[in-house]
Formats: C-alpha cells, structure tokens, sequence
C-alpha cells in the first residue's frame, strides 16, 4: 500500500501530520520515538545474549551436575537502557523446577 503512494500523496500527508500536531511537538516525537527503539534494541540484544549464556551455562553444567541435586536459580534484572542501573528491577518467574 505504501508503494502505491505518489510524492504529492505522501507530502499531503505529512503536511496533514505537522498540521495536527504541530512543529513545537514533532521533534519530541522523533526524540520519544528514536529512544523507545534505542531500548528496543538494546533488551533484544541482552535476551539473545543472555539466552546463549544461560544454554552455554546449562550444557557446561549437565555433566557435572548431580542427577538428585536442583539446578540453583539466578535472579534476573532488566535494564531500561545498557549501563543503566538505577531503573533495573528484579523479574519476577515462576519456579521453572515445579512447572516440569
């Protein structure tokens, strides 16, 4: 549907865009807008990393581990943004142990 639009189409629109909400909130948008993707980003990238960690951890683990011994829990945190320890909170999951 977008490829369809013609360059008048599109300056219609944004036109309509400033019109509504103004010149004085359009950068703040933009702002608001490129730090929600930023965080995005960067959650994504610590999921992906800390999943790999935690099957490296698990498959390091499984030999060595004792059959009637439970595998210890680690608390988790989420960071709103890399580095940033001051709005990190704990998460909270259910016992994985009495799910299986």
């Amino acid at each position: 549907m977008i490829g369809n639009l013609k360059p008048l189409e599109i300056l219609l629109i944004i036109a309509v865009i400033f019109l509504l909400f103004g010149a004085k909130k359009l950068p703040d948008m933009a702002r608001s807008l490129g730090k929600s993707a930023r965080i995005l980003k960067s959650e994504a990238k610590a999921m992906k990393k800390d999943g790999e960690a935690e099957d490296a951890a698990a498959a390091a683990a499984a030999p060595a581990a004792p059959a009637d011994q439970a595998p210890q829990a680690v608390p988790r945190t989420i960071q709103a943004a890399p580095g940033d320890v001051t709005s990190a909170r704990p998460v909270s999951e259910p016992n994985r142990s009495t799910q299986a």
